[in-house]
């Protein structure tokens, strides 16, 4: 039975949009060309870093990173990227009585985010682990986070190759969120059928869960 629900970020629970396009004015390339070579990338399976390698050769993003936050314009999440379907289902999974984890790549600014709102949330599993999706230590981290078994976890994330796949390798519940560029780029893969409980909105959730408690019981 699930007693642990864990999310990710990017495009689960935070709209990237408004970064991407931060992003788009900082380089001084038309929006539009990022998103098209945001695309391409994740069509080819490459890693979203080597979208600024396409378009900066030599690009350091780090360095990138401390010349945005000296110039007050900062790569991080706040309260607007926040996806509107987020509150009521967090709120949902806490008044059944679940755990509620985080876990993702997630750059800054997202732990003051969810104190910010006072979200229900019990535990964050930080990147500054050093570890990063879809190594099996990430999920083994997310289990030994949950103080659960396996199967009593479930991991939500929009992305087939970095959450469904590795989060049924490592024995969770899988559950697919369709949205976001890699959302509906991966759904499609033969590999999405790996997914536990798949999903359109986080309003689905809790239900979902209710039943799939129900069919566990039967």
């Amino acid at each position: 039975m699930v007693k642990t629900v864990v999310f990710d970020v990017g495009e689960t629970l935070v709209n990237e949009s408004r970064r991407w396009r931060l992003w788009s004015e900082w380089l001084m390339v038309p929006d539009h060309v990022l998103f098209a070579v945001l695309g391409a990338t994740i069509e080819r399976g490459e890693h979203h870093r080597r979208v600024f390698e396409l378009l900066h050769p030599g690009f350091d993003l780090e360095t990138a990173r401390e010349e945005r936050r000296n110039a007050a314009v900062p790569d991080e999440f706040d309260a607007s990227d926040l996806y509107a379907d987020v509150p009521a289902c967090l709120h949902a999974l806490h008044q059944r009585g679940l755990r509620i984890g985080i876990a993702g790549n997630q750059p800054a600014g997202l732990e003051r985010i969810l104190k910010d709102l006072d979200l229900p949330v019990d535990f964050v599993a930080s990147k500054r682990s050093n570890l990063e999706k879809p190594s099996p230590r990430f999920f083994q981290k997310i289990v030994d986070s949950s103080k659960g078994v396996p199967n009593s976890v479930a991991y939500v994330g929009d992305r087939i190759d970095h959450d469904v796949v590795p989060a049924r390798a490592a024995g969770m519940i899988a559950v697919f969120l369709r949205r976001g560029p890699w959302g509906f780029l991966q759904a499609r893969r033969p590999e999405a059928a790996q997914a536990h409980l798949r999903l359109e909105s986080l309003r689905e959730l809790p239900g979902a869960l209710d039943e799939l408690a129900r069919s566990q019981r039967d």
